[in-house]
């Protein structure tokens, strides 16, 4: 999918699979195999965030549009993020202590100097993950269940597995435990694409399914900085796309895009777990399908710029790869 190009002499190649999905969840273009099962990662927060909706949950304690966007997030542990976080949990009667995210040193640079440099710990506010497990711990308390949310059997995760069954549309043949320790159900590139395209059609005013992923994609193109943080390419896009457009990124090189003008969505992954190659790809289908423009400089930054040295001289190039252009 992906060619890095130096001296003339093609240098790298990352494989990978795509899939485009129209209102029906029918594939409109693919590449690679789309039956291809893989974990979605991160990629699939906001179906991991439906049921926080469906169950009446976001209702009952009064989440806000910047809550929801942090329960689809992976975000980079700033301030913005770890603060509201705290916030949140703090208004359902709990504290960072119920997280079952673990521990991470945040991303963001100045989060991270500040720790370092006051000789402190990172917290489980600052796992990339803490606004889905806050969700998590929502839920939790609106159905009275037990506090160990992360376990496959727990209320939570059958609730979540059913929500990303449906909108798949395929019974998911296991799962894997994420980075954040949860269970990631697998799916195939075709299913994961199917769900984006459900997103992308959600009626506001329709049903409770409806409305949930309605809300959850709005909210993340509303919140752009609370989905990724500042430098991050699903920030970047979706500023890019002017809230038009979401996506969103998950470990291993996976990327999705919910696309409602366009009734579309899109669902990829890079077969060796590049970023560098799945942030290329989504950028190039985006432009593709004319959500956004070839000429804008978040298309230069991760697809068409040239390649330099570190004394700005021109080094290599990024390429389509022949078949995916």
């Amino acid at each position: 999918m992906i060619e890095l190009w130096r001296g003339g002499m093609l240098e790298s190649v990352h494989a990978g699979h795509a899939v485009i999905c129209d209102e029906k969840g029918e594939i409109v273009e693919a590449w690679g195999d789309p039956k291809a099962v893989i974990f979605p990662r991160s990629s699939c927060k906001m179906l991991q965030a439906l049921p926080l909706l469906d169950s009446g949950a976001a209702e009952r304690f009064g989440l806000t549009e910047a809550q929801l966007a942090l329960a689809c997030a992976s975000h980079n542990g700033a301030h913005i993020h770890t603060d509201a976080v705290s916030d949140w949990l703090g208004g359902i009667g709990l504290a960072e202590p119920d997280l079952r995210c673990g521990p991470q040193m945040p991303d963001d640079p100045p989060a991270r100097k500040e720790l370092t440099c006051s000789d402190t710990a990172p917290c489980q506010l600052h796992n990339n993950c803490s606004g889905k497990h806050a969700g998590f711990l929502t839920l939790t308390r609106h159905l009275g269940a037990g506090p160990e949310y992360v376990e496959p059997d727990h209320a939570v995760q059958k609730a979540v597995r059913q929500a990303f069954e449906e909108a798949t549309g395929e019974a998911s043949p296991g799962y894997g435990i994420d980075g954040c320790s949860a269970p990631n159900f697998a799916t195939s590139v075709h299913g994961l694409a199917r769900a984006m395209a459900g997103f992308a059609v959600a009626n506001p005013d329709g049903s409770a399914r409806d409305r949930a992923a309605s809300r959850l994609w709005r909210a993340m193109t509303a919140y752009p900085e609370l989905v990724a943080g500042e430098g991050r390419a699903c920030t970047n896009l979706m500023r890019a796309m002017g809230g038009k457009v979401a996506v969103k990124t998950g470990a291993e090189a996976v990327f999705v895009a919910i696309l409602p003008e366009q009734k579309r969505g899109i669902a990829l992954k890079i077969l060796d777990g590049g970023t560098r190659a799945s942030e290329a790809a989504i950028t190039s289908l985006l432009v593709r399908l004319g959500a956004l423009e070839a000429g804008h400089p978040v298309v230069g930054q991760y697809l068409t710029d040239p390649i330099r040295s570190r004394r700005g001289i021109v080094a290599g190039a990024t390429r389509l790869a022949p078949g995916f252009a």
